[in-house]
This record gives structure tokens, C-alpha cells and sequence, in this order.
């Protein structure tokens, strides 16, 4: 597997990139690639006097790439120009990733949908998995919140398309996990549907999958708003990471990126992975 890892050089980007434990958890996954892209917006002109932004930024990337190196990964790094989010989504299906990796610092206590802009453009643009990895806020040394990224997941599922396809992660997550909270919210539009299938049912049967990998699975299932009940059980369990589908019974296009998957995306307290649909053809 190859993995993306977008960088700004930042002190939070270095926390989580040069993470032991979460190299560990990639490798553990079946990563055995990590290309490094940091990107020069597009407005940071080169010739600036005495400053060479392009030359800089390789210099921090080799730095990474040493580390990673060490740890017995192959890397390639990558020094563009332009928009961060649409640059990284290009080099992404350049060089054919099969996640994207991001650092993100966590929820200021001032305001709860605090997420870097590169972050949730990502989000609501990926065509690859995207880990948005979550850093301390308000540290001249951050660290990364939850080191290890696959070991606790909290599975939030609709039993929508895009849902099941989040849960097929599992055929390589698993190999880094060890429990699994399913949760499905019942919101007031789906009560009294005509739905041939209990969800209760559907959820035991993704648990006896789940289970039978040598996995511990437990199952939540809450009647009220889908984004603050997946947020609550998160409080309860404390994951290392939210594993979602980016869209769910919504037929809105993917760029409008569904509300509920936006809502844990900005307001979750750790780690989120986001599996989006499979790109129109």
C-alpha cells in the first residue's frame, strides 16, 4: 500500500509524521510507501529577496524522509505549487495512493469547528481514504492525541452504500485493531420506515465479521441526531479514530460533503478516517 502524507513543515505536521507509534500502526496496516508533499501556495512568489521557499521546504522534507526511512519505509517526496487540497488530491491519484494523511490540530475550546482549511477541503474533496490526524492545540511541541491510529475504532454506519464500502476498510484495518464499537443512530425521519431488515440485526452481523477476525466488538445503537450521538459515543469510548463514509443517504453531489460526515470531521476529539465513494467515471 502507499500512503500520502501532506505537510506544511509546521511543528503539528512533524508530530504527527514522525510519530513512532503511528509508523508502526501504517506499517502494521500493510503501508509499505509514503510519499511526503508539502505545497507552496500559489500566492508565495519564489523570488522573494533572500528567501527560496521551494529549497526550504525539500531541505524539511528530507528531514522527515530520514526518519521514515529509518523506520523501513520506501519515500518519495514532492514540492509543489498551488492550491494544497487540489495538489495533494492530484498527486494522490498520480501516484495511484490508497490513503491520504493529514494533520489536523484539535477543537479549540473557543470554538468547536476548528479544522485547517487544507484539512476540510480534503475532507470534502477526496477521492482516496483521508486520515485527518489530530495534533495538540496551544503547544510550542505538540503531540499527535491518539498514537495509536487503527488500535480502538468507532464505526459509524447508516447501512447506506458508501457506509458498507467504509466497513470493507476493515480487510486491512484489521490488522491493527483490536476493539470496534459499531454504532447506527436512528434519526426522527427513519422511525416508522418500512424497512424489511433490523438494524440491530445488520449490526450483529457486521459484528460476528468482526469477531471472527479475532477482533472485540461491542454495539451501540441511539434514536436521535446521527452526528452529536456518534460524537457522544466517541466521548464514552474514547477510539483512537472514527472510521465514516463521507456520504451517506444523501443524493447531494460529493463535493457538498455530507453534513453528518463534515459535522465529526470538524468536532471530533481524535482521529477521523473518511472513506469516500468511488469517483464518478
Amino acid at each position: 500500500m502507499k500512503a500520502l502524507c501532506a505537510t506544511d513543515l509546521s511543528a503539528a505536521s512533524e508530530a504527527a509524521i514522525e510519530n513512532e507509534t503511528c509508523l508502526e500502526c501504517l506499517d502494521r496496516i500493510g503501508v509499505g510507501t509514503i510519499h511526503l508533499v508539502t505545497v507552496v501556495p500559489s500566492n508565495v512568489h519564489s523570488g522573494m529577496p533572500g528567501i527560496n521557499f521551494d529549497e526550504r521546504r525539500q531541505q524539511g522534507l528530507d528531514s522527515y524522509r530520514s526518519v521514515i526511512e529509518a523506520a523501513g519505509f520506501e519515500v518519495e517526496t514532492h514540492v509543489v505549487r498551488g492550491t494544497p487540497y487540489r495538489r495533494i488530491n492530484g498527486i494522490a491519484e498520480t501516484v495511484r495512493a490508497d490513503i491520504t494523511i493529514v494533520g489536523s490540530r484539535g477543537k479549540s475550546p473557543l470554538e468547536n469547528r476548528i479544522i485547517g482549511s487544507t484539512a476540510r477541503n480534503l475532507a470534502r474533496t477526496t477521492v482516496v481514504p483521508l486520515l485527518v490526524n489530530r495534533v495538540e492545540r496551544a503547544t510550542d511541541t505538540p503531540e499527535v492525541l491518539r498514537e495509536h491510529l487503527f488500535q480502538r475504532i468507532l464505526f459509524a454506519t447508516d447501512f447506506s452504500e458508501n457506509a458498507d464500502r467504509a466497513f470493507d476498510a476493515f480487510s486491512y484495518l484489521r490488522h491493527a485493531t483490536e476493539e470496534v464499537t459499531l454504532v447506527h443512530v436512528r434519526s426522527p425521519k427513519d422511525r416508522g420506515s418500512d424497512d424489511d431488515i433490523d438494524p440491530r440485526e445488520q449490526l450483529s452481523e457486521r459484528a460476528e465479521t468482526l469477531e471472527n477476525w479475532g477482533i472485540e466488538t461491542r454495539i451501540e445503537f441511539r434514536d436521535g441526531d446521527p452526528a452529536e450521538e456518534i460524537l457522544a459515543v466517541e466521548d464514552e469510548v474514547m477510539p483512537s479514530t472514527i472510521l465514516v463514509g463521507s456520504r451517506g443517504r444523501s443524493r447531494i453531489r460529493r463535493l457538498l460533503l455530507g453534513s453528518v460526515s463534515e459535522d465529526i470531521v470538524a468536532q471530533a476529539s481524535g482521529n477521523v478516517f473518511l472513506v469516500p465513494p468511488p469517483r464518478a467515471v
